[in-house]
């Protein structure tokens, strides 16, 4: 999987995986992949439509209601899970080489989405072994036996997004499977690849076939689908506020569950006593740089607003600008380079447009601001944009309310721990943040005030699989990873069994 050619040699028969058989789309339609560094096709994809969706939803609906991965026993569906996790490992450099081609990302940033993607399969492996079978509730007599089980909920819908393929899909697959359901995945029709290599390695771990089902093609046909058809228990969805209002809208005619991932404009809150020292400034100052620009700032958590305490802001800024002009941009597959492009030319152009706005409103601009130059690593047909500083921003301007995603940092300036609060939470999303402060006390005090569905204290941008990664407002609805990312793709059925029944004689017979 280096390059499209080899990638093109393992798909003997398209990109559509419906009942355990690879085949191409039933119009025949396919899709060019295109390198985002020098926008020249290197793969080619199935383009997958309405019909394809019903045929893969069909194959999901069989094995769910007619075959056995629903009734494996947990240590089996585990133990599956595992040999995932292996394979993962065992092909973490060409699948990392992948995803840099086909997102952009440097293949070291690859390299680390594969490390997390083994890491969610496992954590869901261990979490459904280690579970009891039931809980038990006591009903006050010795006769009745009472208990809450969970059971999969049935043909899952899986939607993920561009930014990050394989990480996304990990995140409902892997929990999706421990609890016994079978799935039809979309990813993004401008980055599809390294799904589909994922469904090549549950099909070699052993997956029974008709378990898992994936269909290359665009959102506005086989997403939509996926989102009304009635067969689909659960539709679970990660992108745009936009798309996701849609995907809610559709899944509300059956009635079906809905788990929605939307987006961010998350705040990073620089307080002055984290600048004290020259290694808690630089530490602080890094952190910045890494949440804002991290895989050109096209992540729903990048902490894409820098809200700084007035006595450090110019210091802090102005590092930060140095600092930001010196981020190597170029192809992700070369050495040396630490910032790729955008995904596409429609992003970057996106991206443009919020920085004219900005300007437009009486923002500075300290750095970047436009297309670099170009280099033997930076060919001028890539969609590669600078890392960008905007100063003496405030809510009213448009880059500070939405989301951008790319390489695009504001700046507002507080006074007061009142101040920066507010500021933090003046948002219509909810879904990260982030404090720095050596103040133990106002950190915990700041956190919880926070409606945020993650806040980092002193760090940006880890995550635990342990833990639970949603967020507030209309960053969405579901909750995945941790062991509310596990009942999301759950039923609770609750059994009760009477060992002594008795006439009842409420009616006169």
């Amino acid at each position: 999987m280096a390059d499209g050619t080899e990638f093109q040699a393992e798909r003997k028969r398209g990109t559509i995986h419906a009942g355990g058989e690879w085949r191409e789309a039933s119009s025949g339609g396919t899709r060019e992949i295109l390198d985002p560094a020098d926008a020249r096709p290197f793969a080619v994809v199935s383009e997958g439509d309405e019909k394809d969706a019903d045929l893969a939803v069909a194959a999901a609906r069989r094995a769910f209601d007619e075959g056995g991965w629903p009734h494996t026993p947990v240590a089996e569906r585990a133990a599956l899970l595992r040999r995932v996790a292996g394979l993962l490992v065992r092909d973490r450099e060409k699948l990392g080489l992948l995803e840099s081609r086909d997102a952009g990302k440097t293949v070291e940033e690859g390299r680390v989405d594969i490390d997390c993607v083994a890491d969610a399969f496992r954590y869901f492996a261990d979490l459904v072994a280690a579970e009891a079978p039931g809980r038990v509730v006591d009903a006050g007599s010795p006769d009745v036996h009472s208990v809450v089980v969970h059971e999969p909920v049935g043909v899952c819908a899986m939607i993920t997004p561009w930014n990050y393929p394989l990480l996304q899909a990990s995140w409902k697959i892997a929990p999706a499977l421990a609890a016994g359901n079978t799935f039809v995945i979309k990813p993004s029709e401008i980055t599809p690849l390294t799904t589909v290599a994922l469904i090549d390695l549950l099909i070699e771990a052993g997956l029974p076939a008709g378990v898992a089902n994936i269909v290359t093609g665009p959102g506005h046909t086989v997403g939509a689908r996926l989102a009304e058809h009635p067969d689909v228990d659960l539709v679970s969805f990660t992108g745009g506020l936009a798309s996701g209002t849609k995907v809610a809208r559709a899944a509300a005619v059956t009635v079906k569950k809905v788990a929605l991932e939307l987006g961010g404009k998350n705040p990073n809150v620089v307080f002055a006593d984290a600048c004290a020292t020259e290694e808690g400034f630089d530490t602080a100052v890094d952190q910045a740089l890494n949440a804002a620009f991290i895989h050109s700032g096209q992540v729903c958590s990048a902490g894409s607003r820098l809200i700084v305490e007035e006595p450090v802001r110019e210091r802090f800024v102005a590092e930060l600008a140095r600092r930001a002009e010196r981020i190597r941009l170029g192809r992700g597959t070369e050495d040396g380079v630490e910032c790729g492009p955008l995904v596409s030319e429609q992003q970057r152009a996106k991206t443009e447009e919020y920085v004219a706005s900005a300007l437009a409103e009486g923002a500075v601009l300290r750095c970047g601001g436009r297309r670099p130059e170009p280099s033997p690593q930076r060919p001028e047909s890539g969609y590669f944009y600078e890392p960008t500083v905007l100063d003496h921003c405030h809510r009213g301007m448009r880059v500070v309310r939405e989301e951008v995603f790319g390489p695009v940092l504001t700046v507002e300036t507080f006074r007061t721990e009142d101040e920066a609060v507010a500021l933090a939470n003046d948002t219509e999303y909810g879904l990260a943040g982030a404090v720095w402060t050596a103040d133990a006390g106002r950190a915990r005090r700041v956190a919880g005030r926070l409606r945020h569905g993650t806040v980092w204290i002193n760090d940006f941008h880890p995550y635990l699989p342990q833990a639970e990664w949603g967020g507030f407002g209309k960053s969405g609805t579901g909750r995945e990873l941790g062991p509310a990312g596990l009942a999301e793709y759950r039923e609770t059925k609750h059994v009760y069994q009477n060992l002594a029944p008795k006439p009842v004689r409420w009616f006169a017979g």
